[in-house]
């Protein structure tokens, strides 16, 4: 069964960094796009950034700040965050789409709970 588990989010302070980490269990990650994308109350759910293959895509709103990496072996992506913004707060979620999949969220197949991130003094 394949499943997508995040963690390492939390309340930082603006300016402060965070590391998000997504467990794949079920199925191999080399195989899949893997998405992560934010919902702030209100708003709709945006694509943060993503990786496919060798192809990685940012949001504007993050280029520069964000980084995301995968480790196969680990079945593991990761997404460090820094010089984070209040604007920045949401419930980040990581997903898995086909290969190849572009950073929208419809066409993202699996999707984990979510993990709470916070920036504010």
């Amino acid at each position: 069964q394949l499943q997508l588990v995040e963690s390492g989010g939390g309340l930082v302070q603006p300016g402060g960094s965070l590391r998000l980490s997504c467990a794949a269990s079920g199925f191999t990650l080399d195989y899949y796009a893997i998405g992560w994308f934010r919902q702030a109350p209100g708003k709709e759910r945006e694509g943060v950034s993503c990786i496919s293959s060798g192809d990685i895509n940012y949001a504007d709103s993050v280029k520069g700040r964000f980084t995301i990496s995968r480790d196969n072996a680990k079945k593991t992506v990761y997404l460090q965050m820094n010089s984070l913004k209040p604007e920045d707060t949401a419930v980040y979620y990581c997903a898995a789409g086909p290969y190849g999949s572009r950073c929208y969220h419809d066409q993202y197949d699996f999707w984990g709970q979510g993990t709470q991130v916070t920036v504010s003094s």
